[in-house]
Parts: C-alpha cells; structure tokens; sequence
C-alpha cells in the first residue's frame, strides 16, 4: 500500500473517533428532548445534568487537538564536525534509499535505532528528523550490520511512515484520552460513594446497629458504558493502524536488504535479540553490581564495559543465536516477530553480498570512549552519578564483600534467633550461572532492575559483629545446639514432616551453606580471600593456599551427625604473616534449596 491509500486510510479511522463523538453528542441531545416533552420538570432536569457530565468527556475528547510532543530521550546530540563519519554513513544510505536525511542524531544508551519526524498538517508537510542510534546497540553490531539497520530506518523517512505516524498517533491519543476521561469520573464517582457508605456503616455501628455491607456495583456505570464504546472503537482503531505499521516494517526490511545487503540485513535481525538479551544481562550482573554498595565502575564503563562482556562469552551468546526469539502474536504489535521478519529476508534471491562481520561499527565514532562518557552523564540519575567510581577488579571485589557479609549476617542472625523477621535464609554471592554475583535474575535475559541508581543507605554490620557472630555460632555448635539451630530456618513441608535422620539430612545442606557464608565473610574480614572479576565465567573467592581442598571437609565436619568444628577454627585462625603461595580459587557458595 503506497503513502496515499495509506493516508487515506488513516484520515477515514481518524474521522471515525470525530463521527462516534458526534453520534453520542447527537444521542444526548435527543435523549435531553424527549425528556423536556415527555417527563415532568424535575426528572428532565436530572437527564439534562447526565447529559452534560457525559458531553463534557466526549467533547474534551474531540477538542484537545494537540498530541504529546516529541518525547526527549536521554542522549547525547552528535554534529557533523563531532562524529564526521557516522554523520556521512548516515547521508549516504539516504542517498541511497531516496530520502532526505535527518537534521538530528541523537546516540542513547539503549539497544535499538529509531527515527522520527516533527510533521506539520497532519502529516501533509514534513519537519525536523531525528535519528536515535544506542551505544549498545552499535557495541555489538558489526559496520555492515549498522548499515542495515541505518538503511531500515532510512527506509521508514523514504516510505514516509514517519510523517503519516503522526495521523496516527493522534487518532490513538484521542481514544485513549477519551476513555481516561470517563474512566476517571467512573473512579472518582465510585470513591465518593464508597466513601457515603462506609460513613453511613460508622455511624450505624456507632449506634450499636449492624452495618450493611459497603456496595458500589451500580455506581458510575453510566460512565463505563461510555467508555466501554470508546475502548471497544479503541481497539479496532489500533488494529487497524498497528497492522500497517507491521507492513511497514517489512517494507523498511526490504528497503535495508537492497541498500546492505540480504545477508548483513539478516545478520543484523538475529544480532539484535542476542545484543538485547546480553545487555540486560551486563547491566544486572556487571553494571548495576555495586549500587548495593555505593560503588559504579569508572565513567564511561557503566555503559562501555558492555564491549568486555561481548568479547568474554562467545559460547553463550552463539548458543543465543542458534534459535531465534518465539514471540507471541498479537494483532496489537506494533512489529512482527523477528523470526517472520528474518525468514521474508533470507527468501530474497541471493544479491553475492555477504555479511562482513569483522570491523565494529564503534569504529564509525570519532573517540568511542569519550561517546560512551558522554551518554552515561545523560543516562544515569544524579544520585547515580554521585557514586564512587571504582576500576572493575576493584568494584567487584568491594561489591561482593559486602553482599557476602550481608548474606551471612542474614544467616547469624536467624540461626541465632535475632532476625528481625525479614527474609533470611542463606543466599549465594554467586547465582552458579556465570554472573559475578546475581542470584535469580542474573542470567542473560533477565531484565535490569529500573530503580537500581540511588545512593544505598550504609552496611550496618561491622567487622567486629560478623566475628562475634561465626564465633557464636561455632560455639554453639560445640555446645550441641546444631539441630535446634537447623529447627529456626526455613524448612519446605516435607522437612518440617521428618524427624531423625531424614530431618538432619534435610537440614544440612541450608546448614552448611549458611556456615559456608560466615566462613567466607570472615576470610573477607581478615583480608586473607578476595573476589577475582571474570567476563567470561562467575567471580571466584581466591582463598589462601591449600585452603580450597581443606574448607569442604571442615564444612563437613562442623555439621556431621557428631559435629566436630575444630577443623574450620583451625583454618581460620589468622596467620602472623601473609601466605607466599599463589592463592587458589574457590567456587563461590551457592544458593541454597
């Protein structure tokens, strides 16, 4: 469908939100003259007040003609004389597709490239372009990649998908501010009759009477019927113009694969859900790891070390590849599945283009370092950008210190009986898959959490407390209070049915995962072990020499049938000088059942 059905097409759906207004308007009104004619004063007088509440949202609905203005996302805005190449990259695949080029670029710290366009008129006349291109985005494509998706979005000007979004989008606006408006007094209605009752009830008990039940069923339906009419218009409208949008990205797809070349337009499709998938991950797991502790790595790494991620785990992320995205279908998607996208490419006749993926498309940057810099001051919140900056060896080893003397201070104090009630079974510092130290979410996939970039109020437990509690604890354990410690954690159905042995064998994995946190905590305290960064695999805790084989069977031992705890006091007596042996690297305790 060219730009003018298209037009047209969006024109007509957009009447349609003017004609319902006026259908309803025009019901009102008859509705107010069969009542003037036909009912007594005062109950004519009632419809015709029913009647201007509910005119009130259709007509606001119908007038409010301006649409939310362009949305200023967090970036840095680039110039021809800062960023020379990328600038002439772009000029040349909108030569190329037969468009103008945008009068902006704007680099951001997402994984995705969009354009867009100020249009005048409904659409009818053109007005400012920006193109927004992520960092990270452009971190794992190659160059040849970059120039496809480039070429996609120059394909959305060329198309003139950015200038008719505008019809569009106010046809979507209208609607959803109409049946926010009738959703609004429906609520508020409901509130100042829930608000009657439940005063009425007070007073009914104050009398010493029983009080009817609080029941709003009817109240406000008037509103919600109306609404009910724009929503179920609403969704034929979004139906309709999100299925043109779907066509427009193939049509962008192919505009992308005849400017780059099938095999790069292609590449680039199943690039992005690995590049989006992996960037979660780094920003869970690498980026976000020392906000608990007050700590950032140094500027421009919050977003630049995602290139050290890419580099480090070739396996995961090709095992990423192998299968592209299963999405779920909706007729309200505004793009199509990746796998549908990608399979309408690789269809096209062989063009003897292929893919080159050796050359970085950060290599289109002046200075990738100093971008990187740039972009983070924009991203990141002011409390974030307050936080000590640290090298990465140093932030992961700070950032794992203090969660592993949290963990075990969550663990003494349950098993000593002063939790505070929180949650506090005995957690890993490391998730066993391959993260610095995440527990659940700490996987390729798992999205970021959004509120991590405040300033963490300070770790209460001190050196001297996680001392007293691991020392408590081993001498109550000498003491023979093992299995009454076992009885204050956390136990599934099944253990808190056993008793005896299938009782201690339920328990001693949690028992000995929680020790195995206090003995860490405390190798930490006396700066004998210390957290090893890894792109490629999980942090490891480097313990003293010889330490590694000699902890498991100290473990053991403390939480045997006949607990024995003189083998772990012995390792953890501190010695009068360093040890001159390369440490040894020990797994970090894991999570436990």
């Amino acid at each position: 469908m060219g730009p003018t059905p298209r037009a047209a097409r969006a024109l007509v759906l957009l009447a349609g939100f003017y004609l319902l207004g006026l259908f309803l308007l025009a019901a009102l009104a008859a509705a107010d003259w069969a009542a003037a004619v036909h009912t007594p004063g005062p109950f004519a007088l009632k419809v015709f007040i029913v009647s201007a509440v509910l005119a009130l949202p259709i007509v606001q609905g119908m007038f409010m003609l301006r649409t939310p203005p362009y949305e200023d996302v967090p970036g840095v805005r680039v110039d021809e004389s800062r960023e020379p190449r990328l600038w002439q990259t772009v000029r040349d695949i909108a030569q190329q597709v037969g468009t103008r080029a945008p009068d902006e670029i704007l680099l951001t710290g997402d994984v995705n490239a969009a354009v867009s366009e100020d249009s005048r008129l409904l659409g009818l006349a053109g007005g400012t372009r920006r193109l927004r291109v992520g960092l990270p985005l452009m971190t794992g494509l190659s160059e040849s990649g970059l120039r496809a998706v480039l070429a996609h979005e120059m394909g959305h000007y060329g198309n003139a998908d950015t200038r008719l979004a505008a019809i569009s989008e106010r046809g979507r606006v209208h609607v959803l501010r109409t049946v926010a408006h009738f959703e609004e007094r429906a609520g508020a209605k409901v509130s100042k009759e829930r608000a009657r009752q439940e005063k009425k009830a007070a007073a009914a008990v104050a009398k010493g009477r029983k009080a009817k039940e609080v029941d709003t069923t009817g109240t406000g339906v008037t509103y919600r019927a109306m609404a009910r009419l724009y929503t179920a218009y609403g969704k034929f409208y979004l139906r309709a113009t999100l299925s043109g949008s779907r066509r427009a990205e193939f049509a962008a797809d192919v505009a992308a694969a005849r400017i780059a070349g099938r095999d790069a337009t292609s590449s680039a499709l199943r690039e992005i859900p690995v590049i989006d998938a992996a960037h979660d991950f780094y920003l869970n797991c690498y980026a976000t790891l020392g906000v608990d502790a007050g700590l950032l790595p140094p500027p421009g790494e919050f977003l630049g070390g995602f290139r050290h991620l890419l580099a480090a785990r070739h396996a995961e992320l090709d095992a990423l590849r192998g299968e592209l995205p299963t999405e779920p279908v909706s007729p309200y998607d505004s793009h199509p599945p990746i796998a549908e996208r990608v399979a309408r490419i690789e269809a096209l006749p062989d063009d003897g283009r292929a893919s080159d993926p050796v050359r970085p498309s950060l290599s289109l940057l002046a200075d990738a370092d100093r971008s990187f810099a740039a972009v983070e001051e924009t991203v990141l919140t002011p409390a974030a950008l307050g936080l000590r900056r640290l090298d990465w060896p140093e932030l992961v080893h700070a950032a794992m210190s203090v969660q592993t003397e949290r963990s075990a201070q969550r663990f003494g104090a349950l098993a000593l009986g002063t939790a505070g009630g929180e949650d506090t079974s005995p957690r890993g510092t490391d998730g066993g898959d391959g993260t610095p130290g995440h527990g659940a979410d700490a996987r390729p996939g798992a999205g970021a959490d959004a509120d991590r970039t405040s300033r963490p109020e300070a770790d209460p437990e001190g050196d001297g407390a996680g001392a007293a509690t691991l020392g408590a604890l081993l001498d109550a354990i000498d003491a023979g209070a093992l299995w009454r410690i076992a009885e204050r954690l956390p136990r599934s159905a099944e253990a808190a049915a056993a008793h005896g042995r299938a009782a201690r064998e339920f328990a001693r994995p949690q028992l000995r995962a929680g020790l195995s946190q206090l003995v860490s905590a405390e190798y930490l305290r006396q700066g004998r072990a210390r957290w090893q960064l890894s792109w490629a695999e999980s942090a490891a805790l480097e313990l003293p020499y010889g330490h590694v084989d000699e902890l498991p069977a100290a473990l053991e031992a403390a939480v045997a049938d006949r607990p024995d705890t003189g083998p772990l006091r012995a390792l953890l007596e501190p010695v009068a000088a360093p040890e001159t042996s390369a440490p040894a690297q020990a797994p970090a305790p894991g999570p436990t059942a």
